[in-house]
């Protein structure tokens, strides 16, 4: 796994983020998650639009983690009852946090500006 210092002082290197990356980490921001649990979120959060297949979803939390913004939860003390202690359960790093606050502010400031864009054309 890599140092979670090692994304340097820039978060905006990395961005703008992959799609399923964004909503993954969006997913991890409220509570740590496990798989199923990810997908459930990124499913609600995009109202159906966007599915993580088990490849994509896998493949991303090992690329998250190597990248030092999430990791697997090793002491699985607080789950919810019910919960199987043989899932995988992951959250988020302060450098994920980080990286999904500077994402969070870029994909809001192109928003504003299209908003300010419409607001201000002189239609005929």
């Amino acid at each position: 796994m890599a140092d979670p210092d090692s994304q340097g002082p820039d978060p905006s290197q990395h961005l703008p983020l992959k799609t399923h990356w964004f909503h993954i980490l969006t997913a991890l921001s409220e509570d740590p998650l496990h798989g199923s649990g990810i997908v459930r979120s990124v499913l609600n959060q995009t109202n159906g639009g966007l599915r993580l297949w088990p490849a994509t979803l896998y493949g991303s939390l090992e690329d998250l983690a190597n990248l030092g913004w999430i990791e697997e939860l090793t002491e699985l003390t607080g789950l919810p009852e019910g919960e199987s202690r043989r899932k995988r359960i992951y959250r988020l790093t302060p450098a994920g946090e980080n990286i999904l606050a500077a994402e969070a502010g870029r994909v809001g400031q192109l928003a504003q500006t299209v908003l300010d864009r419409l607001t201000s054309r002189v239609v005929p």
